[in-house]
């Protein structure tokens, strides 16, 4: 409890810079919204894979919670898992990371293996640095590409809306482990 109240206080203490000169006081953010009648909406695409490692000596997906019958289940109905995956450039886990994408998914399917994703891609490297994207979605992870919706962002992504395309690169049933490549339109102001 001590260390759970010292890092409340230290994160009061603490003072991050706005995200790319962005005013995100109250006043910065409402001024933002009188003057985005005048706005341009952009589209970007963003290009990465997403590594969900279950089991290793530092998994990045804990299992969280599970219902009483999940293991009797043969879609594992009722299990949680709560992830902080890397994000990177190409398929190998050690090549350049962009980000994190946070989150919780779980089984939410008694007929197929289908997950309730939500999730946010928090860039942490490059011109989005500080920026993020929420996804909140069905993921039908034995389909060859799952479409999940962008409900919205912060940073230079506020208000985003747009699609996230999953295609599973590579997956291990035996570990639970896969490399998940993400294409991703969205579009923001």
């Amino acid at each position: 409890m001590e260390k759970l109240l010292l890092m409340i206080c230290l994160l009061k203490a603490i003072t991050i810079p706005s995200t790319h000169g962005l005013d995100q006081s109250p006043k910065g953010v409402e001024k933002w919204f009188k003057n985005l009648p005048h706005a341009t909406e952009k589209m970007t695409k963003l290009h990465f894979y997403f590594h969900d490692t279950v089991t290793a000596k530092k998994p990045s997906a804990i299992q969280i919670a599970q219902a009483n019958i999940t293991f009797q289940s043969p879609t594992l109905f009722g299990l949680l898992r709560m992830f902080d995956n890397s994000m990177t450039v190409q398929p190998d886990p050690n090549s350049k990371e962009i980000g994190r994408a946070e989150g919780i998914y779980g089984s939410a399917s008694f007929e197929d293996i289908e997950l309730l994703m939500t999730l946010n891609l928090v860039f942490t490297k490059g011109k989005y640095n500080g920026s993020t994207l929420s996804i909140l979605g069905h993921n039908r992870i034995f389909h060859e590409y799952r479409e999940l919706p962008i409900v919205g962002g912060s940073g230079v992504f506020r208000l985003a809306r747009g699609i996230a395309t999953a295609k599973t690169f590579w997956a291990s049933n035996a570990t639970q482990n896969a490399i998940v490549e993400y294409h991703v339109v969205v579009l923001h102001y």
